[in-house]
């Protein structure tokens, strides 16, 4: 089941996601206008006009904004029973060409670990990353992550690192780990992952039974009412879009708690 679910979800993401689908538009309207069609020409000045909206306005905050203000930074405990850091910040297929650690945009969710390894030193750590590559996933994100932890001072590490490296998605992040530690545990244990990636994971960690304390980072909204980067913006809406949609599915599938999970009383 949770293969097909996986198959089924990567599958339909490529075809509806914003800037797949504005191509596919396009060439629709572009053989609407070869073929003489009155609704070619009309679909073409309408993706004209959508395409000029977004060169100018960053309309993905709107989508963004919601999703990372909803678990806001809050004062650390005093101390967890462990760390959770979710994969994604990692590029697995760069760092196995290039053979050095290559990470993305969400880097920030494995470069605070160190930190907060010195503020909780009893505290049991998980880095949960694998392959979300439908055809070949030979390289995993978990080994990009072991392979930089290893450059660092041997003193951040007087207890091992776990790292979960076949999980695909959000939801066997929570449920391979907790089979990694024998079952869920049963003490809070520090949630590290994007703050416009947090509400989906709180409610899919909440669903198996974790008991969670929500670290957001790596945030990339802004308050910018005007901004023209076309290749910006685009990339906000399709993350956006990309975490609603999740947001949706997975409740619709009973994999979380609540459509928009919140913090709790």
């Amino acid at each position: 089941m949770d293969n097909l679910f996986f198959l089924i979800s990567k599958t339909l993401w490529l075809a509806v996601q914003p800037d797949n689908l504005l191509v596919l538009l396009l060439l629709l309207a572009a053989c609407g206008v070869w073929l003489g069609r009155r609704w070619g020409r009309a679909l073409l000045g309408l993706l004209a006009l959508a395409m000029l909206s977004l060169m100018l306005l960053p309309l993905g905050n709107l989508l963004l904004q919601p999703l990372e203000s909803r678990f806001q930074p809050a004062a650390l405990p005093e101390s967890v029973a462990g760390i959770m850091v979710l994969g994604g910040g990692e590029d697995a297929d760069l760092s196995a060409r290039w053979e050095q650690s290559q990470f993305n945009s969400a880097a920030e969710r494995l470069m605070v670990l160190p930190e907060l390894m010195q503020r909780y030193p009893d505290a049991q750590v998980v880095f949960s990353g694998g392959s979300a590559a439908v055809l070949d996933a030979q390289y995993r994100g978990a080994d990009v992550a072991q392979n930089w932890l290893a450059t660092l001072p041997a003193s951040l590490f007087e207890r091992p690192v776990l790292f979960e490296r076949d999980s695909r998605n959000t939801w066997e992040n929570a449920l391979f780990s907790a089979r990694l530690l024998g079952g869920v545990p049963e003490q809070p244990w520090l949630l590290v992952t994007s703050a416009f990636h947090m509400p989906r994971s709180v409610g899919i960690y909440r669903q198996l039974g974790w008991q969670l304390v929500p670290y957001p980072v790596d945030y990339i909204s802004s308050g910018d009412l005007v901004r023209v980067q076309f290749a910006l913006n685009l990339r906000d809406l399709v993350v956006g879009v990309r975490e609603w949609t999740g947001l949706l599915i997975y409740h619709l599938t009973g994999r979380t708690t609540a459509f928009f999970p919140a913090p709790e009383a």
